[in-house]
């Protein structure tokens, strides 16, 4: 049941991802003096309310949900003195979810520490040099002792961490943390004093409107008019004397459009909610507004439906995508190809940019092929990511190359790149699968990469467009292992190989091949399961089975389509 002695863990099923429930939408606002004065004066209004009510909820610490549905309605109440009873219930809205957020990341932290913790005592405890049961001690005693020190370091964030869990005393900087550091730096932030000061107070202002589905273009506070395109804004009674319309209302000299999806937002202002945002960018000295709204659930398409077509599958590595398309039977249509998505040193706005573009092309490939959806794996890291440099196992911890593989884990914008994607793919109509990664990349470069080179012996390819491929079978329901023989796989092939598996019999063979074919339960050479000699496939020892179901199998691509993905 193992490679050279190692279990193989189980697979989980492949899943459609959820679309998301919600949309935002930006577009920039053509200010004159008179409108830009309006702007600052109500944003930096607002933003001291805000200020004020974030510092009240943060002293009141940790309360129940009674205690703080009645801290929220007292300080709406004195809020609302001040502004209006909208702006005052955006405000709190806002401020509970800073609240909640800080305390998630807290959250986070702590379990972070803890695992840390944990595995720092775990090998401390053992000599330096030795192995005690199946956990071994640092190499050297200079190692343990750096250790140690470590782990009281770690033990002392961990207790502030729980003491301020335990109080909900929390830290939340209004503008980012970041950015108030920066003011102790600013050469390496490459600011003067003046324009540090410019981009703080322009991040502390607040103009933020929530919708109202029953209310006049979806919003109360804020106004856009779909047809006419003027905006207007609700001012607090102290600003009222800088309104230029009834009613304490401001237009803006300008009329709003949206080139981007502006038919979904006049709709959606027409006849539903509408959230608005209006942000002021220092650095480019631009204001720009965000139309935000909520989906109502849509049925998304099911596995079963989404095999019976191509695929478009996609291998996340660092610096780089690899994409291949697949039939419905799993195999490779046309070349596979290289994304560039190198990340390294890009400004958050420019990674951002380089992975739509990225997702662009894959969505072209699938519209191009008619593919049915986007396999994706799985990936998240998360054991890795909450253990950091004490993280053991099968993966380089130490030394340089440790620092070089949690560099790449850092590196790889794996929940950006899952996102983002459902996002847009959304938007196409087109639906994205998740599949577990494990075993994709060893096993596509064993069984497909010398495939894809002999069939495309000019072409660069390498094991991350074979993990591709396997990608791709897997969310199909295919085995990852290929076999010579000239039938396709058919999809039936899938469901006979599971239900074999979870009897706990041998796999059947495929139909096509001769009846004096070779047993599959063959004993393979060595423990790495390779074939023997004389070229027959076989697969892993009887009790294997439940690991394997899921581990498509495939043909030979002797009667393949020679499209491109980019055809």
């Amino acid at each position: 049941m193992s490679h050279r002695g190692k279990k193989l863990r189980g697979l989980a099923d492949p899943f459609v991802i959820a679309p998301p429930d919600g949309a935002r939408v930006r577009t920039r606002l053509m200010v004159d003096a008179a409108d830009r004065a309006v702007l600052e004066e109500l944003g930096a209004y607002l933003g001291r309310l805000a200020s004020a009510d974030l510092a009240r909820r943060v002293s009141e610490g940790a309360l129940t949900a009674k205690e703080k549905a009645e801290s929220r309605r007292e300080r709406k109440r004195e809020l609302t003195a001040a502004s209006s009873s909208r702006w005052a219930g955006t405000i709190t809205r806002t401020t509970e979810d800073a609240y909640g957020l800080a305390k998630r990341n807290l959250g986070a932290e702590r379990r972070s520490l803890q695992a840390r913790v944990a595995k720092l005592a775990q090998r401390t405890r053992v000599a330096a040099g030795e192995k005690k049961g199946k956990v071994f001690g640092y190499a050297t005693a200079a190692e343990r002792w750096q250790k140690q020190c470590r782990l009281q370091v770690l033990t002392t964030r961990l207790a502030a961490v729980e003491t301020q869990l335990a109080t909900g005393a929390l830290s939340i900087c209004r503008g980012g943390r970041r950015r108030a550091k920066n003011r102790h730096n600013l050469a390496a932030s490459g600011q003067t004093p003046s324009e540090w000061r410019d981009e703080w107070e322009a991040s502390r202002w607040f103009i933020t409107a929530d919708g109202e589905r029953d209310k006049p273009w979806g919003n109360e506070t804020i106004r856009w008019h779909p047809i006419e395109g003027w905006l207007e804004i609700k001012l607090p009674d102290p600003l009222a004397q800088m309104a230029n319309r009834p009613h304490g209302r401001y237009r803006l000299s300008a009329p709003v459009t949206w080139p981007h999806r502006g038919d979904e937002v006049a709709a959606q202002a027409t006849g539903g909610s509408l959230r608005y945002d209006i942000t002021y960018d220092s650095g480019k000295d631009r204001w720009y507004i965000d139309a935000s709204w909520g989906f109502d659930a849509e049925p998304i398409a099911s596995l079963d439906q989404l095999r019976r077509g191509r695929v478009v599958a996609v291998d996340l590595n660092l610096g780089h995508l690899a994409a291949a398309v697949l039939d419905s039977f799993g195999n490779p249509i046309g070349v596979p190809t290289t994304i560039p998505l190198a990340l390294d040193g890009m400004a958050a706005s420019h990674r951002d940019g380089l992975i739509r573009s990225a997702i662009s092309q894959i969505l072209a490939a699938v519209v191009a092929h008619h593919a049915a959806a986007v396999v994706i794996e799985n990936l998240d890291f998360v054991e890795g990511r909450i253990e950091g440099r004490e993280h053991t196992g099968n993966r380089p911890s130490r030394g340089r190359r440790g620092k070089t593989f949690r560099r790449h884990i850092s590196g790889l914008p794996t929940a950006k790149l899952r996102d983002r994607l459902s996002q847009m793919a959304h938007n196409l109509g087109i639906s994205v699968v998740a599949v577990d990664p494990a075993y994709t990349s060893r096993w596509g470069a064993q069984h497909w990469l010398d495939s894809l080179k002999t069939q495309y012996p000019t072409c660069s390819l390498t094991g991350h467009h074979a993990a591709a491929v396997a990608i791709g079978r897997r969310g199909l329901g295919q085995r990852l292992r290929r076999r010579d023989t000239s039938a396709r796989t058919s999809p039936v092939d899938g469901e006979r190989a599971t239900a074999s598996a979870s009897k706990g019999g041998p796999i059947p063979v495929l139909a096509g091949l001769p009846d004096d074919a070779p047993s599959r339960e063959t004993k393979p050479r060595n423990g790495m399961g390779h074939p023997p000699k004389d070229g027959r496939e076989t697969v892993m020892p009887t009790g294997r089975e439940e690991f394997q179901a899921a581990h498509d199998r495939s043909v030979s691509p002797a009667d393949q389509y020679s499209l491109s993905l980019s055809a």
